[in-house]
């Protein structure tokens, strides 16, 4: 049992919610919509951002806090997951040389291996 007497119980049953128990059910109710507005994609920090932009008072732990009790969490998992994945073969370049490795003159031409250069194609 819980150690509470039958009349503190009916009274706590009785009392309205609290302010702070008001204002965090609207504020969710701002958060959800926001986040269903997104796509259900933002996370707390967009949505804090968007909040803000709307003139609401609130801090960043707080709209974490009332998004994590109301189940709402940013999309991950933009990324391909290890393993085996089919598609197309690699673009192989032309090859120029035609793997005839013997020159005339020095300086003429140069043979590199470039696949060790981070690009912004991966």
């Amino acid at each position: 049992m819980l150690s509470v007497h039958f009349s503190g119980f009916y009274a706590w049953l009785k009392a309205p919610l609290s302010q702070r128990a008001i204002e965090d059910a609207r504020q969710t109710a701002l958060i959800r919509q926001a986040w269903e507005d997104s796509g259900k994609v933002y996370g707390y920090r967009k949505l804090h951002d968007d909040l803000r932009d709307q003139g609401e008072d609130c801090c960043p732990n707080r709209v974490s806090r009332l998004a994590s009790l109301a189940g709402i969490a940013a999309q991950i998992g933009y990324r391909r997951r290890p393993g085996r994945h089919g598609g197309d073969p690699a673009i192989v370049a032309e090859n120029r040389l035609e793997q005839n490795f013997d020159v005339q003159s020095p300086d003429q031409v140069w043979v590199t291996d470039i696949t060790y250069i981070k690009t912004y194609e991966g």
